[in-house]
């Protein structure tokens, strides 16, 4: 690895730049949006029976967008209950955006926000240190679960504080996107540090599995326009890049002929189809449903 690369992640400015062109090219988010409306509401079926109120929490919620759509989807299955809604979000920035999105939201009025600027990791910290063990209803963890250093204690650790109704579900890329095959192939040739590391629905499918846990699994479509990441200069298409790489300034600092081979993966079709002159990027996700 050439030691002028450095992972997307010590720039945090830098990586939201870019998850935002992400999200402008991707189907990502319409995507959770079809699972919120079409197989939420049936995972949500279980949660609220008889309470006064219901607790919902949000490792990485980010700037809000999927959780205003989740919480949508409890309170149409739960008119009328309280709902107490945590937000656990290291970025400052996220957390500023997320509350001028509930500011703007109508009918929240009976949804209780707390946010958290933490890691998941500082929360569970903070919990075990005031011998706090609050249960919840409901725990999200969508696309976040790249950040945590210990994955499989991260799940045992929000699974244990399950109610015995509950759910937990965790959204990450699925084994059969091209972020799986880009990254079992090159992730060893690019600079993860300790502040990302690549896991797919297989992988937290063998977790799972030897943890004993239950869980449905949900596949959901999506692509990504990376069209722009051929033009050299791009300003979208170096973003993207560092995105799909996690590397700082990729266009920049990657070795040429490292930089030559994603770039000709990239194209191939174990991670893009060709359509309509347009390269699309397999982005499919897998919505995992955890049994308490």
């Amino acid at each position: 690895m050439a030691s002028s690369m450095r992972s997307l992640m010590s720039d945090p400015s830098r990586y939201l730049r870019s998850f935002r062109v992400f999200l402008a090219k991707s189907t990502e988010h319409q995507c959770m949006q079809e699972f919120v409306e079409r197989q939420l509401p049936g995972v949500l079926a279980s949660i609220g029976h008889g309470k006064p109120a219901i607790n919902v929490l949000s490792v990485g919620g980010g700037a809000g967008e999927i959780d205003l759509q989740i919480l949508s989807a409890v309170q149409a299955r739960y008119p009328g209950v309280t709902i107490n809604n945590e937000v656990v979000e290291p970025s400052a920035e996220q957390i500023l955006k997320y509350k001028e999105r509930v500011a703007a939201t109508s009918n929240l009025e009976n949804v209780k926000f707390t946010w958290h600027k933490e890691t998941a990791y500082e929360y569970e910290s903070r919990m075990n240190a005031e011998k706090n063990s609050k249960k919840w209803d409901f725990i999200h963890m969508i696309q976040m679960l790249y950040y945590v250093k210990d994955v499989p204690a991260t799940i045992q650790y929000f699974h244990s504080l399950l109610e015995a109704q509950a759910k937990l579900l965790i959204i990450v890329v699925s084994e059969n996107s091209g972020w799986e095959t880009l990254w079992k192939k090159y992730g060893s040739s690019l600079p993860l540090d300790d502040l990302c590391t690549y896991v797919s629905s297989a992988d937290i499918k063998r977790m799972l599995d030897s943890a004993g846990l239950k869980y449905q699994l949900h596949e959901l479509p999506s692509d990504m326009d990376i069209t722009c990441c051929f033009t050299e200069g791009d300003k979208d298409g170096e973003l993207l890049l560092d995105f799909l790489t996690e590397t700082l300034d990729f266009s920049k600092t990657a070795p040429p002929e490292l930089k030559h081979q994603i770039m000709e993966e990239l194209k191939k079709p174990g991670c893009s189809e060709k359509r309509n002159g347009k390269v699309l990027f397999n982005n499919n996700l897998s919505a995992i449903v955890i049994e308490p």
